[in-house]
């Protein structure tokens, strides 16, 4: 989903474009055709550049889900099990996008707009999923990932594991210290 909106800057009209879900965020002056592409925009270590948009938080997407579901009285059906199920299958909805294109490049370069479109529906559909699984199991989840991201952070040390992609296990000094004397690993 692309969203414009126009904007004074200095007496200027300006075009903003947010590609919501992540591709590029970018303005350009009077003329659309100017705004650059997901693809345009310049890599950082192969990988297009993202910045999401500020607006709506997770919050305000928790609110807004809570409230659509309490509009529809499908509270009742929002179990942890069942939020999670409808979960999966718009995963699996998300995988039948990349299934049988082999390899796919970082930025998605040859993907049609309506390849792009669906993308955008999946991907939308698994956050929205995941956010209302955290609410409605009690876990903040912006708190848990800034957690979960620094617990990864200790456990693959960028001077350690540049360039290597194995499982934090694998490592010698990881398991050395987490083997006890008598050659057992601890938990």
């Amino acid at each position: 989903m692309v969203a414009t909106k126009l904007r004074r800057a200095r007496g200027k009209p300006r075009i903003s474009i947010y590609f919501l879900s992540g591709f590029v965020m970018a303005s350009a002056e009077q003329n659309q055709s100017e705004v650059p592409t997901p693809n345009d925009a310049p890599p950082q270590n192969g990988i297009p550049l993202v910045q999401f948009s500020e607006k709506p938080s997770l919050e305000e997407i928790r609110s807004q889900m809570q409230e659509f579901a309490s509009e529809r009285d499908w509270n009742q059906y929002h179990t942890p099990r069942n939020v999670l199920l409808a979960l999966v299958g718009e995963v699996g909805e998300l995988s039948e996008i990349f299934q049988w294109r082999g390899e796919v490049s970082a930025g998605l370069p040859g993907w049609s707009a309506a390849d792009r479109t669906r993308l955008e529906h999946e991907l939308s559909d698994v956050l929205l999923y995941l956010v209302r699984l955290s609410n409605v199991c009690g876990v903040d989840l912006p708190a848990a990932a800034a957690r979960q991201m620094a617990h990864n952070a200790a456990k693959y040390p960028a001077e350690r594991v540049r360039g290597d992609s194995r499982k934090y296990d694998q490592y010698d000094e990881y398991t050395r210290e987490r083997e006890t004397p008598d050659g057992e690993e601890s938990s």
